[in-house]
C-alpha cells in the first residue's frame, strides 16, 4: 500500500495510516515505525551480502571470476556500511528503556538466533566435511569468542546497541569523531569483535545520531528526483573508480566512500519506492534478518551442485543463480515453518525473553 509522507513541524507523518504508531529520535523528531524505503535499503543490502557470499564462492570452486565479480567488487565500499547504518536508525525508540528491556530486545534477541544458527551451521559444516563430530563443541565454543561465518552481523549487532546506550550520555559530535578515528586508524588484531568493532561502529552510530538528518535527506530526494539521480550517477562513477584504482580500501578513502555510499543506498531506495522492484525489495527487507540466518545453507548446496554437474558452465550465470536461490530459499523455509513448532528457526520463543512474555512482545 503506498503511504504518503510528508514534514509538517518537524514530524514525519504517514497520511494513510492513522494508527501507525510514532518513535522518537534524536533532536525531537518523530518517524514511523515502518518506512518503505527502509525496507527497500534493507534488502538491497542483504541482496548484496548474498551475492558477494555466493559470487565469491562459485569463483573460489570453479577457480575463475564471472561477469558478477565487477559488481560484488563495486558493492564493497557501501555494503556492509549501509546496512548498518540502516540498523541504527530507529534506536532513539529503545535507547532509553529499561537495562532489561533494552537487554531483551536488543542483546538477547540477537543472541539467541546468532547461538541457534551456530549451532545448525556447525551441525551442517561437519556433515558436508565429514569433520569429526566429537569437535562441533569446540567449533561452537569457539563461536562464542570468535563470531563464526557469516554470523558475525548478527554478532556484532548486540556489541554495538550496548555501546550506544552506553555513550548516550556523550555528545554526539565527539562520538562520531571518536568512531570516526577508530576507522580510519590501522587496526588489525585478529580478533574479529575488535576490528570489525572499530571498522563498523562509525556507521552503526551515525544512523542512530544522525536519524533526523537521514529521514529529512530522504524527503529531500523524494520531492525531486531529478538532482538525486545525478547525484546517484556521479556517484557511482567515483566509488567505481576508487574501486578500480584499488585505493578504496585506504584509511580515510573507505571512511568517505562507506558514508557516500550508504547515503546512495537511502538515494536509490527513495527513488525505487513507486517502481515495481520495491515489492520484492521491500519483503526481503521485510524479512532481512531470515535471509542473513539461512541463506548459507542453500547458497552452498546450490554451488556444490552445479559445480558438480556442470549444467550451468558460465560462471557469472551459476553465481547469480545461487544468489537467487541463496535469498529465496531462507523464505520458503520462514513460509513452511510459520505457525509451527519450528517457527523458533526464526521467531524468538517465550523461553528466550526476559521477563513477562506480553510486555515485551508489545515492547518489541
Amino acid at each position: 500500500m503506498a503511504l504518503a509522507r510528508h514534514m509538517h513541524g518537524g514530524t514525519w507523518q504517514r497520511k494513510s495510516v492513522p494508527n501507525r504508531s510514532k518513535v522518537t529520535v534524536p533532536m525531537r523528531y518523530t518517524v514511523p515505525s515502518r518506512v518503505d524505503w527502509v525496507d527497500i535499503a534493507k534488502g538491497i543490502c542483504i541482496i548484496l551480502v548474498v551475492l558477494m557470499h555466493s559470487t565469491l564462492g562459485v569463483e573460489k570452486a570453479v577457480g575463475a571470476d564471472g561477469w558478477l565479480h565487477g559488481l560484488v567488487a563495486f558493492a564493497r565500499p557501501f555494503r556492509i556500511p549501509a546496512f548498518f547504518l540502516i540498523a541504527g536508525l530507529f534506536l532513539a525508540r529503545r535507547i532509553d528503556q529499561p537495562w532489561r528491556a533494552y537487554a531483551d530486545s536488543k542483546v538477547l534477541h540477537f543472541a539467541y538466533f546468532y547461538v541457534l544458527w551456530l549451532v545448525i551451521q556447525c551441525l551442517v559444516k561437519c556433515g558436508l566435511e565429514a569433520e569429526r563430530w566429537d569437535l562441533v563443541p569446540l567449533h561452537m565454543l569457539e563461536g562464542l569468542v570468535q563470531p563464526y561465518g557469516t554470523l558475525w552481523f548478527i554478532y556484532m549487532l548486540p556489541v554495538f546497541f550496548v555501546a550506544t546506550r552506553l555513550l548516550r550520555d556523550v555528545p554526539a559530535p565527539v562520538v562520531l569523531v571518536g568512531a570516526a578515528m577508530l576507522q580510519i586508524a590501522p587496526i588489525e588484531t585478529g580478533w574479529l569483535p575488535v576490528d570489525e568493532f572499530a571498522d563498523r561502529f562509525v556507521f552503526f552510530y551515525a544512523g542512530h545520531a544522525l536519524a533526523p538528518f537521514i529521514f529529512r535527506f530522504a524527503e529531500t530526494v523524494r520531492s525531486d528526483h531529478r538532482p538525486a539521480a545525478a547525484a546517484l550517477l556521479v556517484w557511482a562513477v567515483i566509488n567505481g573508480i576508487a574501486v578500480w584504482a584499488g585505493v578504496a580500501g585506504l584509511p580515510g578513502v573507505a571512511l568517505a566512500l562507506g558514508a557516500a555510499g550508504a547515503a546512495a543506498v537511502v538515494a536509490a531506495s527513495v527513488l525505487l519506492v513507486p517502481t515495481i522492484a520495491a515489492v520484492p525489495l521491500r519483503y526481503c527487507g521485510a524479512h532481512s534478518i531470515v535471509i542473513y540466518l539461512a541463506f548459507v545453507l542453500p547458497m552452498a548446496a546450490t554451488r556444490i551442485a552445479l559445480v558438480t554437474t556442470g549444467l550451468v558452465p558460465d560462471v557469472g550465470t551459476m553465481s547469480l543463480i545461487v544468489t537467487v536461490v541463496a535469498v529465496t530459499g531462507p523464505l520458503m523455509l520462514e513460509r513452511i515453518v510459520r505457525g509451527t513448532r519450528l517457527d523458533l528457526l526464526f521467531v524468538r520463543p517465550a523461553w528466550a525473553r526476559l521477563g513477562d512474555r506480553r510486555t515485551l512482545v508489545a515492547a518489541e
